[in-house]
């Protein structure tokens, strides 16, 4: 079990607390506010005080807060001297009672000028420079799927038996087929169009996904 420690500052806060929320009390009650409304003065002097202190915390050069601040502790401050003897609480005068009344309508105002009064940004402070947008790659038209039907290749013709060795077969003919022949005249076109170069096999090739004799007999075909 934690152990409670007592400390000196906060039952000296306490103390301060009570009495001056008792001669508030106390000289509300002689400017002939009776009842609750007796009690309620206090808690509005120390309500001020509390907002009037987190505004001034909260932001370093605010004049209107240290104003508010002064009010309220003037009006503690003068209760408890008003209290101690310097003040007759039987026969209070007039303008005091005057202030007594009219302490209300002047606390509410200054709550609700320091909670809602806009919060100023600080002006040292520089505006952080705007990121640059990243480059932006030109679009590339994306590959259709082709599927590639290769013609049956035609059986090769023997040459003439010679007296010397034979000669090698031809290479069969590379049949394009007209749809991948206009799809990589596109791709042809947009890849001019972005480098400035014509497209070679190699790359043609790998945009299709052909074999190495259909991409070059593509390549040799296109305008």
């Amino acid at each position: 079990m934690p152990r409670i420690r007592i400390d000196a500052v906060l039952v000296q806060a306490v103390i301060a607390g009570a009495l001056s929320f008792a001669h508030l009390h106390d000289l509300a009650e002689a400017a002939g506010q009776d009842g609750w409304k007796a009690w309620a003065y206090p808690i509005s002097v120390d309500l001020l005080l509390v907002a009037a202190w987190r505004r001034m915390r909260t932001t370093a050069d605010n004049r209107a807060a240290w104003a508010w601040f002064i009010i309220a502790l003037a009006a503690s401050l003068g209760a408890n001297v008003a209290t101690a003897g310097l003040l007759d609480l039987n026969d209070v005068p007039a303008w005091l009672r005057i202030l007594v009344a009219g302490w209300p309508a002047l606390a509410f105002l200054g709550g609700t000028l320091l909670v809602h009064a806009p919060t100023a940004a600080p002006e040292d402070d520089p505006k952080p420079a705007p990121v640059p947008a990243p480059p932006v790659a030109p679009a590339t038209e994306p590959a259709a799927d082709v599927t590639v039907e290769r013609a049956p290749e035609p059986a090769p013709e023997l040459p003439a038996a010679s007296s010397g060795e034979p000669a090698p077969p031809p290479a069969p003919a590379v049949t394009v087929p007209p749809a991948l022949l206009d799809h990589a005249q596109k791709l042809s076109d947009s890849h001019q169009a972005t480098t400035g170069d014509r497209i070679d096999s190699a790359t043609l090739r790998a945009r299709l996904g052909v074999p190495a004799p259909l991409a070059d007999a593509i390549t040799a075909q296109l305008a």
